[in-house]
């Protein structure tokens, strides 16, 4: 069959889907990858076929930096609409409609530029099945002009699922002819205009593909989820000789996510603060420090090894405990391994996968306004000290590893793309 993919100009997600497009592959089936002309050298540099489809741009940025001074009043989490998967008491009419009418002012500007270039493609090519994340909305727009089946990627915990059901269920309480829509209604003029009628399968697709373990995870009622084990891919890396020898002390990474530099405008914790708590411990520090922010440091701890990137799935099995932001990514990576933990959370879903995160047993977790050196040093001290989280992280990773990989999701695949496919002329 032919499987088309397509995503915004972020990398970060895009790496989410290149285990499954090379899945597929090397099944035999035929890929496409579409993206913004600006971003085709990022998916040929994964071994995929890029598709440049609409406007040469930059990648977007997702959101403003709050400078450190301003975290502690500015918590921020997921935005409106979405923050009702970790607030259920937010979800009400006013606020979810309310919600809806801002994001998709920001989706069509993202997606505009994208969607009449890739219906194009997508009637030339005739793909089977298109896979698309939870932002791009060129793509169900593009299947429901072919009659392709169509499929969500998730990046993280289902935040668009959960408040789309919520806004459904109050919509149908609403006076008949006062139920506003504003995501049915753009999504509904494009398929109109490419010959077809709003179904609400645009709005989170024919199955969605879940790559956490479900104790991470929030789902929402009426959907199809689509279990697949998480496998790291970060691009291109070379792996370091120092590696390839074992630790003689307890390992201990710290990484604040690539986005932090590449997208934001740095890191949310004092790093110097943090790296001079952990200076008189009996560990090894391998820090992923980018250049820009090793700049700003005075001292470098006699403990701690800074490194600008390093395969985290490379490092993560050499390590005894992990302090990252829980990122998605970084999170599920360290769940294939025996490892507790410690999660400095700020932003988008990472409150939630963090608190998610402690709740199973896994590891702690601080929100950066709380993330000074001495709570870092107190929470990575229990974690090297009391067996149940590695215990617990165990568990996990029991549960991570036993969904199927890509290759073995592939037959699922097919079934579902037959069962969803229509006929078009």
């Amino acid at each position: 069959m032919r499987v088309l993919f397509t995503t915004n100009p972020h990398k970060s997600i895009f790496q989410y889907m290149v285990p499954l497009a090379w899945a597929l592959r090397t099944a035999g089936h035929e890929v496409r990858f579409a993206g913004r002309p600006s971003f085709a050298a990022t998916i040929t540099q994964a071994g995929l076929t890029a598709v440049p489809v609409g406007r040469r741009s930059d990648p977007f940025r997702l959101l403003d930096f709050v400078a450190p001074e301003d975290i502690v009043a500015s918590r921020i989490g997921l935005p409106t609409p979405w923050d009702v998967t970790e607030d259920p008491a937010k979800a009400t009419w006013d606020h979810l409609l309310e919600g809806y009418g801002l994001v998709v002012s920001s989706l069509r500007e993202e997606n505009f530029p994208m969607i009449s270039d890739l219906v194009e493609f997508a009637r030339h090519w005739q793909p089977d099945l298109v896979i698309w994340d939870p932002l791009t909305y060129a793509g169900p727009i593009a299947a429901q002009a072919v009659g392709a089946a169509h499929a969500r990627i998730l990046f993280g915990a289902d935040v668009f699922g959960i408040p789309r059901a919520h806004f459904l269920r109050l919509k149908a309480e609403q006076p008949a002819g006062q139920r506003p829509d504003p995501l049915a209604e753009w999504l509904g003029g494009y398929a109109r205009k490419y010959g077809g009628e709003y179904t609400e399968s645009m709005a989170t697709g024919h199955f969605t593909i879940d790559q956490f373990p479900r104790s991470l995870q929030t789902e929402a009622d009426g959907l199809h989820y689509l279990r697949m084990q998480y496998i790291p891919y970060g691009g291109p890396a070379t792996v370091p000789n120092w590696l390839r020898k074992p630790p003689t002390r307890p390992r201990v990474a710290l990484t604040m996510g690539l986005s932090a530099t590449d997208v934001y405008n740095g890191y949310t914790i004092n790093t110097q603060e943090t790296l001079d708590a952990l200076a008189d411990l009996d560990i090894e520090l391998i820090a992923t420090i980018a250049d820009t922010e090793k700049n700003k440091l005075a001292r470098i701890p006699d403990n701690t090894r800074l490194v600008p990137y390093i395969p985290l799935h490379h490092l993560a099995p050499t390590c005894t405990a992990f302090i990252h932001h829980a990122g998605a990514a970084t999170l599920a990576t360290v769940a294939r391994h025996p490892i507790p933990h410690l999660s400095l959370h700020y932003h988008w879903d990472q409150p939630l996968l963090a608190r998610k995160l402690t709740a199973h047993g896994a590891g702690l977790d601080l929100h950066t306004s709380q993330a000074t050196g001495p709570a870092i040093r107190h929470a990575l001290q229990r974690l090297l000290t009391e067996p149940h989280f590695t215990h617990r992280a165990t568990a996990l990773q029991n549960e991570t590893l036993s969904a199927p990989t890509p290759n073995q999701l592939i037959p699922h695949l097919e079934t579902l793309t037959h069962h969803h496919r229509t006929t078009t002329t």
